[in-house]
């Protein structure tokens, strides 16, 4: 097993051998994100900003002018808050060809404490016009995703964690933007997942599963464009949508799938996630515990809300 973080730094590398236009604005993040071979193979390509968030980002919007395409990532907390108003006034507003990376996504941050723990960026950049959201659950997709943004012209904001993440994947699946996978099919609820909260809800839904409680599964790992057509299916063929993800319950996915539903098949959602609180610091295991991003957790409100 291997982080998604882990991927997305092979990825680059890889993509930049036959792709002489991708280059690398860091900030300080050599090691968290595996960039490592990507220096030592293209110095001339990896722009080392030191921690200058905002100055990282103005620099690939700069090369991004010039044509290139730049990859900027630190914290997420970094790329969607200190560094703001650049990602929108000279990004986003300019429409230019920057990937922006938010790693160490969510309380799954862990020790770092609330300051590090990126609570707020989905809500924060799905808001802004021209850029993408994307929030992958596994290492292939992580990379497959990475690939894609390269080649398609404009704003992407991708977000992951921190730790090593389980393969739900094989090689062969295909992902675009606008897109999801359903990877468990049910009828009494839908669970609409992103990141790794995916992994969870599809043990919660197995061990359902075996006291004849079907739950439907969804990986939603483009939240803006969101995979529309799914969810307007699943709120019609199970009237109940649970979604699940490491941020605040408001503005994120939850906040995503309730404002599409309202206005186009209205049905009850459930939003689980942080409610509202800045979390503690802690292991991911100890704090996912006292948060209720627990399979045990989901299976309790599932039952909850299909016996309800």
């Amino acid at each position: 097993m291997i982080a998604n973080r882990v991927a997305f730094g092979n990825t680059v590398n890889e993509m930049a051998a036959t792709n002489d236009k991708i280059v690398v604005v860091d900030s300080d993040c050599i090691n968290v994100l595996n960039y490592g071979n990507f220096a030592k193979n293209y110095p001339e390509r990896f722009y080392e900003c030191g921690i200058a968030e905002q100055n990282m980002v103005s620099i690939a919007a700069g090369l991004a002018s010039c044509g290139m395409i730049p990859f900027v990532a630190s914290f997420a907390v970094f790329t969607s808050m200190r560094a703001l108003d650049q990602v929108r006034n000279m990004v986003c507003y300019n429409n230019y060809n920057v990937k922006v990376i938010g790693t160490h996504a969510g309380i799954e941050t862990g020790f770092d404490g609330a300051t590090h723990q990126a609570i707020e960026d989905i809500a924060i950049m799905r808001a802004i016009p021209n850029i993408r959201v994307l929030a992958p659950s596994t290492p292939i997709m992580t990379s497959k995703l990475t690939k894609i943004m390269t080649e398609t012209y404009g704003p992407f904001y991708m977000r992951f964690g921190r730790e090593p993440n389980r393969e739900l994947y094989d090689e062969n699946e295909e992902f675009y933007i606008g897109g999801s996978k359903t990877l468990r099919e049910g009828n009494q609820l839908t669970i609409v997942a992103c990141g790794r909260m995916v992994d969870l809800a599809v043990q919660a839904a197995d061990e359902l599963a075996q006291e004849q409680i079907n739950v439907r599964v969804i990986d939603m790992y483009s939240i803006k464009p969101m995979d529309e057509e799914t969810i307007m299916k699943a709120a019609k063929e199970t009237g109940l949508i649970l979604t699940i993800e490491d941020h605040n319950v408001i503005g994120g996915l939850g906040g995503a799938v309730s404002e599409f539903t309202a206005e186009k098949c209205p049905c009850k959602v459930v939003k689980m996630g942080l409610n509202d609180e800045f979390a503690r610091s802690g292991s991911m295991n100890d704090l996912f515990n006292k948060y209720g991003f627990t399979k045990e957790n989901i299976i309790r409100k599932v039952k909850e809300l299909v016996n309800g």
